[in-house]
């Protein structure tokens, strides 16, 4: 979930409660004497804040006055340092891909056993990924609005962090084929997004027990049996589906597709008009604005959880066994439509305010209500929750989110694992 950050935190005051009128670059009040000094570390200072802002708010309602604010400089002194915005966008991508390769690479100890090697690396990933917790979820969600070259730049660097895990990862494994790494490349890309998880919300849990709750579910990733990758596609794949007849259901699923893959900002009525085979002009007969058709994919997305949850409680035949239908129904519902968690977990800040209360509150029920049927302590089960989430999100485009049954059912089991354990 993002987190709201109120304009307050954005107030330019200094440590200590204590406000001033910056000067410049130095940070100092005008009324006090001595030489201006730029801090050693003003870049760094400026890119943590934007990670921080961007991961929280979204890159598009972030104003880089805002972030010079927090920082304690005026606007022209942070362009010293960046040109634009999206500058800053890079540096904290960057920065927080290969912040995350050093911890990974200082935590690792090739000369350890497979068992001992993965736990010291689980370890030194989690604390670093708690140190940053508040933007350590900048690429998952704001990569699309970085370009091509960029992206491509700064998924080597992830790759370098899923080789580094995957290495011990196979050794664990010996009896497995050398000549299809699918499990291992897997299970790299879970216990990753488990760790990256604590990202997506704020519940709050002492870092000596997440540590010790982050290592205990990548275990359970580690350790649980995979059912068999599939084949390679061979032959036409098989289309399912029929168009709806309904202009708002096409305007509605079209507006989330598009809101998905570019971002809010980005995407424009004329575009989603086109998309659902209509004029821009006549979009506004169903919805009133942009954002109105932000608000109803909320909701929609919200119900069809909601739907899901009680379909799998009315089936159960115990607490586990409807844990498990819910992970497999949202699971189907996401390959079938990824763009949808994009928007349902990225887009708050663009919701009207009036709106965003009320659909956090939805969202949060839903995970509870899952979370729920878990047993042992509530606060772990509802990281528990999000680390089953993360793992439809985060493996499902790993896998592309090839729908077919045999990569629903790997998803299916890493998310059982994740949420009852494998002992």
């Amino acid at each position: 979930m993002v987190a709201d950050r109120s304009e307050a935190a954005l107030a330019s005051v200094r440590p200590g409660g204590r406000s001033a009128q910056s000067d410049g670059e130095s940070g100092r009040p005008d009324s006090e004497p001595g030489p201006r000094r730029r801090p050693k570390n003003r870049k760094a200072q400026i890119v943590r804040v934007a990670a921080r802002a961007f991961a929280e708010r979204g890159y598009h309602p972030v104003g880089v006055d805002e972030i010079a604010a927090e920082v304690g400089i005026s606007g022209p002194a942070l362009y010293r340092h960046f040109t634009n915005k999206y500058a800053l966008l890079v540096a904290a991508a960057e920065g927080g891909a290969q912040q995350l390769l050093d911890a990974a690479r200082a935590a690792d100890n090739p000369d350890l056993e497979p068992e001992p090697r993965l736990t010291a690396l689980i370890r030194g990933i989690a604390e670093y990924t708690i140190e940053v917790r508040r933007e350590g979820g900048l690429y998952r969600w704001e990569r699309r609005y970085l370009e091509r070259e960029d992206r491509a730049r700064i998924r080597v660097v992830y790759n370098a962090v899923h080789d580094t895990l995957a290495g011990p990862i196979a050794d664990l494994h010996p009896d497995a084929d050398p000549a299809d790494p699918a499990d291992t490349q897997l299970r790299a890309a879970a216990v990753l997004s488990a760790i990256g998880s604590i990202t997506a919300h704020r519940t709050a849990l002492s870092t000596t027990r997440l540590v010790n709750l982050i290592g205990e579910i990548c275990w359970d990733i580690l350790r649980t049996d995979l059912p068999p990758a599939p084949g390679p596609i061979g032959g036409d794949p098989v289309i399912r589906g029929l168009p709806v007849i309904s202009k708002r259901e096409q305007l509605l699923t079209e507006a989330i597709r598009i809101f998905g893959r570019q971002g809010y900002h980005e995407a424009s009525i004329e575009e989603i008009g086109a998309a659902a085979s209509i004029n821009a002009s006549s979009v506004y007969r169903y919805f009133a604005s942009k954002a109105d058709l932000l608000a109803a994919a909320f909701h929609r997305t919200g119900e069809r959880v909601a739907i899901g949850n009680n379909e799998a409680l009315a089936e159960a035949t115990s607490r586990a066994d409807a844990a498990v239908r819910i992970a497999d129904r949202f699971a189907r519902m996401t390959f079938v439509m990824p763009e949808i968690l994009p928007v349902y977990f990225a887009e708050f800040s663009n919701l009207p305010a009036s709106e965003q209360h009320r659909l956090r509150s939805i969202q949060r029920q839903n995970v509870l209500e899952w979370a729920n049927l878990l047993d042992g302590d509530q606060v772990e089960a509802r990281f528990r929750v999000h680390a089953a989430i993360a793992q439809v999100i985060d493996v499902g485009r790993w896998m592309h989110f090839d729908a077919r049954n045999e990569n629903l059912a790997r998803v299916g089991a890493l998310m059982r694992a994740v949420l009852l354990g494998t002992a």
